[in-house]
């Protein structure tokens, strides 16, 4: 096998899905066998690449099962679901939760909070979730709930609508940094739990593409606050914009009083 069919097996086996990560490491696997015995300067540094991506792969799926503690820990109760925020910080647009089951032991891979994801890879850890998940509930609450009852009420409605919002109702919530009143469910606070739990992760992935879609949808009839790029924060272009023409519909009134 030449040099180029080498590399070109390579950028196949790494083009593969997400959730192949077993397939992909057995094909590294299997290639590394294949030129083992090959001493080509060329084809022992592709078998070396080869070698780093399979060890990469396995620390990947290390890491996400040190995210499964929690689940492991409660492992008793059938359907653990997390639930988290994302949007409480913004100067427009809604707080937007989601609430999350996974099936149990199930890995994916790039699971993380969505502050440590790429956009891109959120695109597409969205869809896996939604594919993959036992259910998905969400919650939201506008600008004017906020406004009227404050960021923490709203997020805690909101959490609880995302809870009750899933079609199977959980044994146990696990929430990130906060306990939810009214919500009738067993509950475990994890500080950082977008962080250390699957469940909440996933939940973290939903929240933030969903609420990023929405800002985007405000983006088309309110360009002028550059929301696609922002997603209603106070970047220097949206700032500008409040001073010169001031707020539009769902700007949080409460939280702008510094900028208008």
């Amino acid at each position: 096998m030449n040099i180029c069919e080498i590399r070109n097996k390579m950028i196949e086996i790494a083009g593969l899905p997400i959730m192949k990560y077993e397939e992909k490491k057995n094909r590294y696997n299997a290639l590394v066998e294949e030129i083992s015995g090959d001493d080509r300067k060329g084809v022992i540094s592709l078998k070396n690449k080869a070698e780093q991506a399979v060890k990469k792969i396995d620390e990947e799926i290390l890491r996400v099962k040190n995210m499964m503690y929690f689940e492991n820990k409660y492992s008793d109760y059938q359907y653990i679901c997390g639930t988290d925020e994302v949007g409480r910080g913004p100067l427009a647009g809604p707080i937007v939760t989601a609430a999350v089951i996974l099936p149990k032991g199930l890995v994916i891979p790039f699971l993380n909070d969505s502050k440590q994801v790429k956009p891109a890879m959120r695109e597409e850890l969205y869809d896996i979730i939604m594919s993959n998940s036992v259910a998905v509930g969400l919650g939201m609450n506008t600008e004017k709930y906020i406004d009227t009852e404050g960021i923490q009420k709203a997020n805690y409605d909101a959490m609880c609508k995302a809870v009750n919002n899933l079609n199977q109702k959980p044994d146990l919530v696990l929430v990130d940094a906060v306990k939810l009143p009214n919500l009738d469910i067993k509950q475990i606070s994890i500080v950082k739990g977008d962080a250390l739990s699957v469940s909440i992760a996933a939940a973290s992935i939903i929240a933030k593409v969903t609420r990023d879609r929405l800002m985007k949808e405000y983006d088309e009839k309110y360009p002028e606050y550059d929301f696609k790029n922002n997603m209603g924060y106070g970047s220097p272009k949206h700032l500008e914009a409040l001073r010169k023409i001031g707020p539009c519909e769902i700007h949080r009134r409460s939280f702008i009083k510094n900028y208008v």
